[in-house]
């Protein structure tokens, strides 16, 4: 039996020309990139934003547009921490169906653990093997925030990534680690509603997915689509914030899975449905 989860809101009439002005001004900051990539955190934003509008007016990712939005967004991601793990010279990256020379950045605070796993979750949903293992040979000690930004299961939960997809000894103990470091009672940072209705339930349909449960992957995918959208619906400024269009991290999670032949029973315009299915993929080079 398929599970349903309907996505909150609808499409107003200037969606479409947001997402747009969104992209225009999107490939205009990508063009400056080979200047000076002092600002390639905020761009790497914009390109989350475009994705966002995009999956707002195509919330089954049929048209190509958001593909390209998604693809754009994952480069963007790469480069983030491509462009900040040298601090001189150059990096090659393609970016918007260019490969472009960007110039060295060096470490930034924003190349961090929250940002590598938006980085690394897009890489999933693109398929993009190549960057998910550049993403994971990244040490741990790189993402770490010097302002104490993030509660410790973040870091945790990164190491659970990197040791699945680089095929490292200790996943299991890893897991477990995150998932007992996770719990609301010791969390500090993150709020009890962003931890318990968006940041957790990744980690626990991964859970689902390591063990290779196949009756419990649709339930808790459904569960974590439900908190995903309670999350987003608590209170009007939430309901329009555009960030809650997609759940990033259970359609990557739900992309690992499909991928991995599991049976994914659950129907959401939060999951759209040529991005988990990669109906897109080949389409241009990546």
């Amino acid at each position: 039996m398929t599970g349903t989860v309907a996505r909150h809101g609808a499409p107003g009439p200037n969606a479409e020309p947001f997402a747009e002005r969104l992209s225009e001004h999107l490939v205009k900051g990508i063009d400056g990139l080979v200047e000076s990539a002092d600002v390639i955190d905020s761009t790497f934003g914009t390109a989350l934003l475009t994705l966002r509008a995009r999956c707002v007016v195509d919330p089954r990712a049929a048209a190509v547009e958001t593909w390209e939005a998604a693809v754009n967004a994952m480069q963007l991601g790469s480069a983030l921490f491509a462009v900040t793990g040298v601090s001189e010279g150059s990096v090659e990256c393609r970016i918007n169906r260019k490969l472009r020379t960007i110039p060295a950045v060096g470490p930034l605070s924003t190349a961090d653990a929250g940002n590598w796993l938006t980085a690394f979750w897009l890489a999933v949903v693109c398929r993009d093997q190549t960057r998910m293992t550049q993403l994971c040979e990244i040490p741990l000690e790189r993402l770490r925030s010097p302002e104490g930004q993030y509660d410790e299961y973040v870091y945790h939960w990164a190491d659970v990534l990197q040791t699945y997809w680089l095929q490292r000894p200790g996943l299991v103990d890893k897991l477990i680690a995150a998932i007992e470091a996770s719990d609301p009672a010791v969390v500090r940072v993150a709020p009890r509603d962003l931890l318990q209705g968006v940041l957790y339930p990744p980690i626990n349909l991964f859970y689902h997915f390591v063990r290779k449960d196949e009756e419990g992957f649709s339930p808790a995918l459904v569960e974590a689509l439900k908190l995903h959208k309670a999350y987003w619906t608590l209170d009007e400024d939430r309901e329009a914030d555009i960030d809650g269009s997609i759940a990033l991290g259970p359609l990557a999670t739900a992309c690992l899975a499909y991928d991995g032949e599991i049976p994914i029973e659950v129907e959401s315009e939060y999951l759209p449905k040529h991005l988990l299915q990669r109906g897109w993929l080949g389409e241009f080079p990546t």
